[in-house]
């Protein structure tokens, strides 16, 4: 079957709470999310679903803290106005691309696999039926 690759850098920050390890701390990652699509059932163009996924990952994703709806620095985080994204679990790199690919196929887009990168050597690569794989 044709695919299609769509690729999307954004910026984000999270911790994982009751984590033992540097992530249990505040910090960010430059994201790479690559994202296939099943090219024979796009709706649209290549270039026009390449866009609207840039777009929801640049509105939703980009620049924003993504956060356990429990950590407690969110209500410090809304008084002063940050741009928050709330997850009933903890923030992990295999739970993003999760919602990434949950997102794009609710909006009808075919996608097949999401792939996240959170650093130029570590990746993880979601599939929907199999378990998130680390790299």
């Amino acid at each position: 079957m044709p695919t299609h690759c769509v690729e999307v850098q954004f910026c984000y920050g999270h911790r994982l709470l009751n984590y033992d390890g540097p992530c249990r701390n505040l910090h960010g990652h430059n994201g790479r999310a690559v994202i296939l699509l099943e090219a024979e059932n796009l709706v649209g163009t290549t270039a026009e679903v390449s866009a609207e996924i840039s777009a929801w990952i640049n509105s939703e994703l980009d620049s924003r803290m993504i956060l356990c709806r429990e950590d407690p620095i969110v209500p410090q985080l809304l008084d002063l106005g940050e741009p928050v994204v709330l997850l009933e679990s903890n923030p992990t790199t295999e739970t993003v691309a999760r919602i990434i690919f949950e997102t794009l196929s609710s909006r009808g887009i075919p996608v097949q696999q999401v792939q996240l990168w959170e650093s130029a050597r570590s990746s993880v690569t979601y599939q929907p039926g199999g378990s998130p794989i680390a790299s």
